[in-house]
């Protein structure tokens, strides 16, 4: 598997279809898949060895992660952890202090074991219960 950093004009054909199959076919979150931030954001695209997209994922300007969705039968083999190690490290590039995410209630030991910590109480959003994250980048 690998990681490569990129653009969303780069990333769209590929990153599109797996957050369509993430958000909406799985979670009927329809209008969460696609949003206008997307241009401003950088993203990273997990590639299984063939060169197939196996997951995606996105980071703004100021650090907020998020969007990250990996096709179902990559799930739980490391790809998500690949996805935020891409973007931290792209983080630290640019020199940002600390990474911010809102995890799903279900992915917050997923999300403890990548180093993030509370940061607020648990919200509503989006129909679901999601927690206010934050990872420091520290030097």
């Amino acid at each position: 598997m690998r990681i490569e950093i990129m653009a969303w004009a780069q990333a769209e054909p590929q990153a599109a279809p797996i957050r369509f199959a993430a958000f909406v076919e799985e979670q009927q979150a329809a209008g969460f898949e696609l949003d206008e931030l997307d241009k401003d954001c950088v993203h990273a695209m997990a590639y299984d060895d063939a060169g197939k997209a196996i997951g995606t994922a996105r980071m703004h300007p100021d650090g907020q992660l998020g969007r990250m969705a990996v096709v179902k039968d990559w799930r739980r083999r490391g790809v998500g952890a690949a996805l935020l190690e891409g973007l931290i490290n792209e983080a630290r590039k640019r020199g940002l202090a600390e990474v911010r995410l809102l995890a799903p209630v279900q992915a917050l030991e997923f999300y403890r074991a990548q180093g993030f910590v509370a940061d607020g109480k648990i919200q509503p959003v989006g129909g679901g219960l999601q927690q206010p994250m934050k990872k420091p980048l520290g030097g």
